[in-house]
């Protein structure tokens, strides 16, 4: 595969340095002889207009176009609020360069009537902190989606699970026309908006909902994407229909239909398909089911560091999810602004979910004086009903006072069926113990989330007073049966049977208020207090009862009733000056915190009260629109939850069970971070840096216990502290004389966390390093070539005697789209996964090749019909390994197999783009 990488690209060079090149340059100045930075020079044909390549002036107002085949070109300059220049330029004859030295701007004319202009637009753009790109720059495949937009942007990132990373940091809000999509999850505006509707992606810090208020700038920011729709596109309703069926049955129907204008917005989304393909989040299904054991990935590995409270480390691999998935979901999204004061935003989703697994798992136990070995093979059914709704109302009385009404209401229903068959093996190969089990739940969980924001602005700027009022409210009432045979055979012990049935009742009430007034000292200095009072009202009843002769009989020892009443009361005190360039913070706030718990059947009761002071510092410092520094310092605690409270044994998997801990104490964490971010949009250069120091101590672990018949009993503790250390570099740039990009990423990490095994504390040692190369040839409109190479090394190191574990993970993808004969495309996606545990000598090789053939069809190319071959290698199953402080497990799945289909895809008013029928980057005419 590494031949194949080095023969690709040398072949590409070669091509692409066979003929003579040249270069163009100049120096931009306003009539005052001063530089214009960040201006656009475009490079054009004369013949038709189309954009041959283009540049952003530098600091001191210069530009240099290099590797341009010797031909005659149209310079064009555009810079706000001056005239365009234009300029036809010709090489000379043995010439290597045209320098158009100094070019003097001229003041635009502002008049106030309607002229008409043509405006061309350049791929990226800065307007002070928002990077700006120009979506038709950036070459897509027919009917693409928004997230398949966003790989090709610089210093963009889109893993195989939808999640989006912008230089380097995590993008966590998605809008459209500076609006909400379907709520907060932002995979329902990337996996399902068409991107030839996209006009310009607009990458930017969004500030607090306090500091966008006060108007001061508080240093916290979330990273959002904008996604600017093409002004056409507002005029008229348009999206995309899909459907398609496949061999064993295979089917797949999508539709999109959008309707946008500069006061409304709405959608509509549609989907069903059984080829395990999402387009939306599935949190609370995961949240029930168990998340990443039912969801593994297919085809590649995954690997996961896990000292059992769940903070682990995962290495994940790999787009499709283990199992067979059918989904069925569908929702509206409105966004209506009655006026210039009040404005209300809303959407529903549905969906749901039936997923079916087979599995495999053989784990290597090791202990201090042993090890055991455990194998079990297992089938689970899960289905999941989902409804989630909200509402957002924002009125602004005056200019001085606002409110701000969130509600969100989800309704979640879950049925799981597990059955499993496991045994335990000593060192001698012999079997201890056994177990047959079958699992039955279904459960219904109602959540209700409201929040009421009034904000008031003093006529002193810089003088606000806000507060916010919070209810939520959460219904969970979950049934289950467990019927399990558990055989020990070296304690020559009768045979266990346990048929249970159980019901449990969750509601939970909070309520929370937060104060938070500011002044200002002069010279932009100020002040800031805040207060926040939250109370948290839980009442737990579970009830298990054995099942001997068709009667119920009550199982005081795995029931439990309780309620507890969580409170705290959290003053605080800040510091802040703002200046141009950067803004400082240092403060903190004193937490107190009551906790009173009462568990009626134990007769016995939980009362804690606990004291903390969390200091915070902040520092950003803006060196220009696109360099950025920013270190934070801040504390918090982790409190308890109350099923890690609970004295009360969980008996749902025989072989491992777990028991709260009453006196579990919270856990105080103090994170370091210290990001550096840049990009270069003259050059479409990127780069970010961090690093990130989390210190915990009281950290809550799982202790684990393994009796003389190899059951495993995990309960939660404190040990004295966790430590974990990363760092992230990424560079990102344009390689002009291939016409391509590379982009590069190294990471590191050393996390030491403490287990607890036989009562015995024992360190483990995480280290991980890995990068990711990834490169990109796009040749017009015809060809594109993705190739990526993904390194893991990961050791693990255990105090007691425990062989180390060394895992290298290599993924290799190549992924090739070509144009031919004007209407048709092929498609191709190939991925080779090799695996390496010199412990175990698990060395996995996994290719999987995805195959597809289309033609383009109707009017303005509105149809495409596709044929399709999925897995053609037939890798139908995935594998996981999964290594903790004292087993490695390794798991095999389920997955879908090789599967052909043939689809028909429809896109609504595409003829709307006058960009349709030109190539991408040609002139358009506008009014202003």
């Amino acid at each position: 595969m590494r031949s194949f990488l080095l023969l690709a690209m040398l072949c590409l060079a070669v091509t692409t340095l066979t003929a003579q090149k040249i270069s163009v340059k100049g120096h931009l100045v306003d009539t005052l002889n001063a530089p214009m930075p960040s201006a656009t020079i475009l490079l054009l044909n004369p013949k038709d207009s189309s954009l041959v390549n283009f540049k952003v002036t530098d600091a001191k107002g210069f530009f240099e176009i290099k590797n341009l085949a010797i031909n005659v070109y149209l310079v064009k300059v555009m810079y706000i609020g001056f005239k365009t220049y234009l300029q036809k330029i010709e090489a000379e004859p043995n010439s290597t360069e045209i320098d158009l030295g100094k070019i003097k701007m001229q003041p635009a004319n502002n008049e106030l009537e309607a002229i008409e202009i043509e405006a061309d637009r350049a791929p990226v753009t800065v307007k002070r902190d928002t990077i700006e790109f120009n979506a038709g720059s950036f070459k897509t495949k027919e009917n693409a989606v928004v997230e398949d937009l966003l790989k090709k942007l610089p210093g963009v990132e889109v893993d195989s699970e939808g999640n989006i990373r912008a230089q380097g940091e995590q993008v966590q809000k998605i809008t459209v026309d500076e609006k909400e999509f379907f709520g907060t999850d932002p995979k329902l505006a990337t996996r399902n908006l068409p991107a030839e509707a996209v006009n310009k992606v607009q990458l930017f810090d969004t500030k607090s909902d306090q500091a966008a208020f006060s108007g001061i700038d508080d240093g916290k920011r979330l990273k959002t994407i904008n996604l600017e729709l093409k002004e056409e596109k507002r005029k008229g309703a348009f999206g995309t229909f899909k459907g398609g069926v496949g061999t064993d049955d295979r089917f797949q129907v999508q539709a999109s239909v959008n309707k946008f204008s500069k006061t409304k917005q709405f959608s509509f989304l549609g989907m069903a398909n059984n080829v395990n393909e999402l387009g939306f989040s599935i949190t609370d299904y995961m949240n029930f089911t168990g998340g990443s054991q039912q969801l593994m990935r297919g085809g590649p590995i995954r690997i996961e560091v896990n000292n059992g409270n769940q903070d682990g480390v995962p290495l994940d691999f790999g787009n499709r999810a283990n199992g067979i998935m059918s989904t069925y979901a569908g929702g509206l999204n409105f966004n209506n602004e009655f006026n210039s004061k009040t404005e209300v935003r809303g959407s529903y989703f549905f969906n749901y979910l039936d997923h079916n697994t087979n599995q495999t798992t053989v784990r290597e136990n090791f202990l201090p004086d042993g090890a055991f070995r455990f194998n079990q093979s297992s089938a689970h059914y899960n289905a999941n009903i989902n409804h989630r709704a909200n509402v957002i109302l924002d009125h602004k009385f005056d200019s001085a006072n606002s409110l701000k009404l969130t509600t969100t209401i989800t309704y979640n229903e879950t049925e799981t069926n597990s059955r499993s068959i496991s045994n335990n093996l000593n060192e001698e190969n012999i079997v201890t113990n056994g177990s047959e089990r079958l699992s039955l739940a279904k459960g219904i969980n109602v959540t209700l989330n409201t929040s009421l924001l009034w904000r008031h602005r003093f006529a002193r700027k810089g003088r606000t007073l806000s507060a916010n009022l919070q209810y939520g409210l959460t219904s969970a009432d979950r049934n289950g049966k467990l019927d399990a045979r558990n055989t020990y055979y070296e304690q020559q012990q009768p045979t266990d049977v346990i048929n249970q049935v159980n019901e449990q009742q969750n509601m939970a009430n909070n309520y929370s208020s937060t104060v938070s007034y500011t002044e200002p000292l002069g010279n932009r200095k100020y002040l800031e207090a805040n207060y926040t009072f939250r109370q948290a009202l839980n009442e737990v009843d579970r009830e298990v009862y054995d099942l001997n002769n068709g009667e119920e009989n009550f199982n005081a020892q795995l029931s439990n009733k309780y309620n507890s009443n969580y409170q705290y009361h959290r003053p605080g005190l800040n510091f802040r000056i703002v200046r141009s360039n950067y803004n400082f913070l240092i403060g903190g706030s004193f937490q107190l915190t009551n906790l009173s718990g009462e568990m009626e059947l134990q007769d016995a009761d939980i009362s804690r009260s606990f004291q903390n002071v969390l200091p915070a510092l902040r520092f950003n410092y803006d060196f220009s629109s696109t360099k950025h520094l920013i270190f934070n310092y801040e504390t918090s605690v982790q409190e308890p939850s109350i099923q890690q409270l609970q004295p009360v044994l969980d008996n749902s998997d025989p072989l491992n069970l777990y028991v709260g801990n009453a006196k579990l104490r919270p856990a105080y964490s103090q994170v370091w971070r210290l990001m550096y971010t840049t990009f270069n949009p003259a050059k479409l250069v990127n780069f970010f840096a961090s690093v990130n120091l989390d210190y915990t101590t009281n950290a809550i672990t799982n202790a684990q216990y393994i009796d003389e018949q190899l059951v495993r009993t995990s309960t939660p503790v404190n040990v004295e502290n966790n430590m974990n250390f990363s760092s992230n570099f990424n560079l990102g740039f344009p390689l002009e004389k291939l016409k391509s990009r590379l982009d590069f990423s190294v990471n590191f990490s050393n996390q030491k966390t403490i287990a607890v095994l036989n009562d015995l504390q024992n360190e483990i040692y995480q280290y991980v390093m890995g990068g990711v190369a990834r490169y990109n040839f796009t040749y017009k409109e015809v060809f594109n070539l993705d190739l990526s190479a993904d390194l893991s090394r990961q050791l693990l190191q255990y105090q007691f005697d425990q062989p180390n574990q060394t895992f290298t993970n290599l993924t290799y993808v190549a992924q090739a789209t070509l144009s031919f004969l004007q209407n048709f495309q092929f498609g191709a996606n190939f991925e080779y996964l090799t695996y390496e545990n010199k412990a175990t000598n698990f060395n996995p090789k996994i290719p999987l090749l995805n195959l597809s053939l289309s033609k383009l069809m109707l009017r303005d190319n509105k149809g495409e019909l596709r044929f399709s071959v999925n897995n053609m290698l037939d890798e139908a199953m995935g594998v996981s390994q999964t290594a903790t402080i004292n087993y490695l497990e390794q798991q095999t799945t389920n997955s879908l197999g090789r599967y052909f289909t043939i689809s028909f895809i429809y896109s609504l008013n595409k003829q709307l783009n006058p960009m349709g029928r030109v190539p991408r980057g040609n002139a358009i005419r506008m009014r202003r």
